[in-house]
């Protein structure tokens, strides 16, 4: 059964987007991030796209993500990029998704799980502050993976804090200490096969960061990491667009008041169409207070109303009068491009202080995402 709104996903968008990070990192590796349902766009999408444009290994969030999509049929290396509940660790044992450890816990629980030379990538706290062993610790953690028949250290990484902030200092400073770590760990007898630390920010703004593999996410998808970035993922393209079609057209009298809490009062006799998409389907409560607007017949329209569960107004102008009349079963367009207009998931995310991130990841498992170009 369709509905009449839906996300349109485009894999050659995604192929497109990891070859040119590719080529621009190589010789480093490409382990593209599929994590929270590919950034919104579909995993397993996302997945195979990634690895028909020659991604090397893939990353998630969590064990079940892992599974899912060997379970779809993805081979390859997939790396699961935090410590997980032990109850979790049998399936990413069984499936052989590599895990990262930061601390003697985890690896009692894969060795309690019955692993053996499970690889594991240990992550190192370089300022994140977030998770990652300390600094100080990782070389008696190395010690212990590598005296364990559990595991085998596959890789060692970190993560950075402001990599979208190319004037950062602290970028340099989280890499020279990683790189005193693995210096340690490699005085110790622990060299790592691979030395990682670089998210789409770092992969593009800081070649020292590229080490042995890059693990790019939001980037794959053709969305910039900041502001401070936008001219370095200028070549990329946006895969993901929303759209809707018009299930309810009125014309409203100047004074009437529309949504909940009739906060929206009309100035003028106007035509309003009525969209079936609302805050459970990722569109943000508060977008229409912040100015949001919606393409309809390639212009802009603005939303009327504070958005509901389930549906949002839009100001469509005085086109009842004959000037640009808009039907039911017209489309429209919330994120991506009509005519001459486009508007993005950062515009978004500006209006509502926000990342874009945030704003295609919250986009809910109510819209059916489709290939590119099919409409209902």
């Amino acid at each position: 059964m369709s509905r009449w709104a839906w996300a349109e996903v485009s894999a050659s968008a995604i192929e497109h987007n990891v070859r040119t990070i590719a080529e621009l990192v190589g010789p480093s590796q490409l382990w593209v991030t599929v994590k929270a349902e590919g950034y919104g766009h579909g995993s397993l999408l996302a997945a195979r796209a990634a690895q028909a444009a020659g991604a090397q290994g893939l990353c998630v969030a969590l064990v079940q993500e892992g599974v899912a999509l060997r379970e779809a049929g993805i081979s390859g290396p997939i790396l699961v990029l935090s410590e997980q509940p032990a109850a979790a660790l049998p399936a990413a044992v069984h499936h052989r998704l590599s895990t990262a450890i930061y601390s003697a816990t985890q690896l009692a629980d894969l060795e309690a799980c019955g692993a053996v030379e499970h690889p594991v990538h240990l992550k190192i706290d370089t300022g994140m502050r977030r998770v990652g062993v300390a600094e100080v610790d990782a070389v008696p953690l190395a010690g212990l993976i590598a005296a364990s028949p559990a595991v085998s250290l596959a890789g060692v990484f970190t993560h950075l804090a402001v990599a979208d902030e190319p004037g950062n200092p602290f970028t340099d400073h989280q890499l020279d200490r990683f790189e005193a770590v693995v210096a340690a760990l490699v005085a110790a007898g622990h060299r790592p096969p691979l030395v990682h630390a670089a998210n789409s920010a770092g992969a593009l703004a800081h070649p020292r960061a590229r080490y042995d593999m890059v693990r790019p996410g939001i980037g794959v998808y053709g969305i910039s990491s900041g502001p401070g970035v936008d001219d370095l993922f200028s070549a990329l393209r946006p895969a993901m667009s929303l759209h809707a079609r018009v299930s309810h057209v009125k014309r409203v009298a100047a004074g009437e008041r529309i949504s909940y809490g009739l906060r929206h009062t009309f100035e003028n006799e106007t035509t309003v169409a009525t969209l079936p998409i609302g805050y459970a389907d990722g569109v943000p409560r508060r977008l229409y207070t912040a100015g949001g607007t919606v393409l309809i017949g390639g212009k802009r329209r603005p939303i009327v109303g504070v958005v509901t569960m389930d549906q949002i107004m839009v100001d469509c102008g005085n086109g009842g009068n004959g000037g640009d009349p808009v039907q039911r079963g017209d489309e429209a367009v919330l994120i991506g491009t009509q005519g001459s207009h486009t508007i993005t998931a950062a515009d978004w995310a500006t209006a509502l202080d926000t990342v874009a991130y945030e704003i295609v990841c919250g986009i809910s498992a109510r819209i059916e995402r489709r290939p590119f170009g099919r409409r209902p």
